[in-house]
């Protein structure tokens, strides 16, 4: 089978971690496929934000509980490492921009044995003020928005595959 398929089918998220921290070879390959993403008229306007620091996740996570609602126990699943998409506000193409990259993102990730996940959750308060303290804290411009985060680190344990479903492809000739 073909290689890049076979890495597509076999990529899943995944929500529990080993605290064994990625290598840094590991970590720069998987940021150098999402830099290689497409991004509208090639604009690049998005910024990568690493988070590695168990202390600074846990205050991010704190404020979105906060600003969401969650229970103590979020915390985006408790990833090893963190990596936050932003893109300028005013850019029409700044969550295609970051979704691609971090499709990039998730299957190099997954090509060297390491699993990840996609967070969602900072898109629609990024502005909320205790939010974007932090934000700003870790060097995130105000004008840019978090469209995404992707937790990666080592799996612990195997994700299951999920069914598809059927009849979702339509051919127009």
């Amino acid at each position: 089978m073909n290689e890049v398929l076979q890495n597509i089918l076999t990529r899943r998220s995944v929500r529990k971690f080993k605290e064994e921290q990625i290598k840094d070879e590991e970590l720069e390959l998987i940021l150098k496929a999402g830099v290689y993403a497409p991004s509208g008229m090639n604009k690049q306007t998005w910024q990568f934000t690493v988070v590695q620091s168990r202390e600074k996740m846990e205050l991010l996570a704190k404020v979105v509980r906060k600003a969401l609602g969650r229970d103590a126990g979020y915390n985006f699943y408790a990833p090893p490492t963190l990596i936050m998409l932003s893109n300028e506000k005013e850019n029409v193409n700044g969550l295609a921009d970051c979704a691609c990259a971090l499709e990039n993102i998730f299957l190099m990730a997954n090509s060297l044995g390491i699993g990840s996940c996609w967070i969602n959750q900072l898109r629609t308060i990024c502005d909320e003020k205790e939010v974007r303290e932090v934000l700003s804290s870790f060097g995130i411009p105000e004008n840019h928005i978090v469209w995404g985060m992707a937790s990666i680190g080592y799996p612990e344990g195997i994700s299951k595959a999920h069914e598809r479903k059927d009849g979702v492809i339509k051919f127009v000739k």
